[in-house]
């Protein structure tokens, strides 16, 4: 099993979107066939609160010009860790201490890297 279209276009668009406003090291994960939940995990950091919710903010603006409206929310207003859950795909703004501490890349080591076409 692997992402539907729709979930890659979803992950490229936030990927899109996040990239515009800075973030760094943007990582999209296909976790499928580990979690039936969703189709994939998209990972930014940024170094500041304010940061992590523009970041946060801009996602959702962009996933929601796609048709995605998030169905949960989490975070923002902290600015430590930012979740963004779109059904098929949840994205994960991370403050860069956050992302070093809980390393989700480790814990989903098993699932293939989508390509985000960044530099297109």
């Amino acid at each position: 099993m692997s992402a539907t279209e729709r979930a890659l276009e979803l992950v490229r668009a936030a990927a899109h979107a996040a990239d515009a406003k800075k973030a760094e090291d943007i990582l999209a994960l296909d976790v499928s066939a580990h979690l039936p939940l969703s189709d994939a995990f998209v990972i930014a950091s940024a170094s500041n609160e304010r940061q992590v919710a523009a970041i946060a903010e801009a996602v959702e603006d962009e996933l929601h010009q796609h048709g995605a409206k998030a169905i949960r929310r989490e975070g923002i207003r902290e600015g430590r860790w930012a979740l963004l859950d779109f059904n098929d795909v949840i994205v994960h703004v991370m403050h860069d201490e956050e992302r070093g501490y809980y390393e989700l890349e480790r814990l989903w080591k098993d699932c293939p890297v989508i390509d985000l076409q960044l530099g297109e």
